[in-house]
């Protein structure tokens, strides 16, 4: 009888509930072996662009279901033209066209640089109510050199055929009007249909710079 187990049957009530006896850090030490059919939580990183003067960054491969959870990470995203939303939109037909039907929220909190004003706001001009349009992920973005948004996007189970599909995201962006501002939107794409492609893009010009990276949740 190995020690894990001789730990078990020693400490293990009639009822086959475990007392806390059983668990120990030398038994946990002696586990060399876990079921595989157990989400770890590892991310692993299916792909990643860069952007240089780009309309937007589309990932139409990927998303499948290999995975329950997919994160998305955009560092540094700057546009070509000041003061415009770092925005998103998803697409069933592998990027042909992205128009998704999504209900979501927003809300975000703010401070001056010149510490002159601060606040926190529910922003009705950056939520959806059951729209194909892009959705919002950053208020104004400046252009200038040391300008820029970052953030992250979840999406969940994008290929499922029963649920619809959510996603949490939150960002912070150096507002044109010199301003710290901390995003966050969440919501569903009112569909049934799998989610197979993804866009990130300005409201208007070109991304300048800036990377997107794509994982996927173990």
């Amino acid at each position: 009888m190995g020690t894990i187990t001789r730990s078990f049957a020693n400490n293990i009530t009639t009822s086959g509930v475990l007392l806390p006896a059983s668990l120990t850090n030398n038994s946990i030490a002696n586990v060399t072996a876990y079921n595989a059919a157990i989400a770890t939580g590892n991310m692993v990183l299916i792909s990643s662009q860069t952007a240089s003067a780009s309309a937007s960054i589309s990932f139409t491969t990927g998303i499948d279901s290999t995975y329950k959870e997919y994160q998305f990470y955009f560092i540094n995203c700057r546009p070509a033209t000041d003061a415009v939303k770092f925005q998103f939109n998803l697409s069933t037909d592998a990027g042909s066209n992205y128009n998704v039907t999504k209900t979501t929220t927003y809300f975000s909190a703010y401070h001056y640089e010149a510490d002159v004003g601060e606040g926190l706001n529910y922003d009705t001009g950056n939520d959806l109510a059951q729209s194909t349009s892009d959705q919002p992920l950053s208020h104004t973005v400046g252009n200038g050199a040391d300008e820029s948004t970052s953030g992250s996007l979840t999406l969940f189970n994008p290929s499922s055929t029963t649920y619809v599909k959510h996603f949490v995201a939150n960002c912070n962006q150096y507002r044109s009007d010199n301003i710290s501002e901390n995003d966050y939107s969440a919501g569903y794409g009112n569909t049934t249909s799998a989610i197979n492609a993804i866009q990130f893009k300005f409201s208007s010009g070109n991304i300048d710079d800036g990377t997107i990276l794509m994982y996927g949740i173990v």
